[in-house]
């Protein structure tokens, strides 16, 4: 059976996890450590009150975050609630998901893809070129799981880097940055691939990938790949003065 949206948002946690959490009532806030908005993001679980928000604003400002949240299936009263507090929509994204064994019937090509842990000094370089900094590769430190990075060459050239985890028996891939001049070669779709076969070989069923919306050509990559976009989120963030 394929993972529904909530079982997908437990793996995202678990395998890109913030440094730490804190229950405030309905709201859980996060220490992202500078590793980005996922890991940054407060969530809410049920009903808040305009108190609520208020406390998780503070809380979010005494750890040197920005005002900012999650909103996920099913919360539209907070999204409304945000939206009248001055919270605009920032980067939605849609979550795809297909099983394991839908790709390793292909053999991937040599010398071409590998799996390594811990990141090489050269795959840090291409996911700094990325904007994906130490703060994103601690998140990769903290995952507590089965997990693994992603080393792609082209023409005898370093060219991709990437990261998987897995939690509850879904394989979800994060931080897959292709090098601007090696795009459109189909080194991404090999990319997926490596880490479904990685995937497969840990016992997991599912490979998930997170993806903006705004980026049509990495959408696109995972439809046609087969693919099933489960669902979404989006963010509500507040402009500080």
């Amino acid at each position: 059976m394929m993972p529904d949206i909530h079982a997908l948002y437990a793996v995202t946690e678990a395998t890109w996890p913030p440094a730490g959490t804190r229950a405030l009532g309905p709201v859980t806030i996060r220490d992202g450590r500078g590793g980005g908005k996922r890991v940054s993001a407060a969530t809410v679980a049920g009903a808040a009150t305009g108190d609520d928000l208020d406390r998780a604003e503070a809380a979010m400002r005494a750890l040197g975050q920005g005002p900012l949240f999650q909103v996920r299936t099913g919360d539209g009263a907070l999204d409304a609630m945000l939206a009248a507090r001055g919270y605009r929509t920032v980067d939605p994204v849609n979550l795809h998901v297909a099983p394991v064994a839908a790709f390793t019937c292909e053999r991937l090509p040599r010398v071409t893809t590998f799996t390594v842990w811990e990141p090489l000094e050269i795959m840090r370089d291409i996911w700094a070129e990325g904007g994906i900094g130490p703060a994103r590769v601690a998140v990769m430190a903290r995952a507590a799981g089965p997990k693994t990075g992603l080393f792609g060459r082209l023409r005898d050239q370093p060219a991709a880097a990437g990261f998987v985890a897995i939690h509850d028996g879904i394989a979800m891939v994060h931080a897959l940055e292709v090098r601007a001049r090696h795009r459109r070669a189909g080194l991404g779709r090999l990319m997926m691939l490596q880490a479904a076969h990685w995937a497969a070989g840990q016992g997991a069923r599912h490979l998930a990938v997170i993806c903006t919306q705004a980026n049509q050509g990495a959408n696109g990559l995972y439809s046609a790949m087969g693919f099933s976009c489960v669902g979404t989120y989006h963010y509500r963030q507040k402009e500080e003065p």
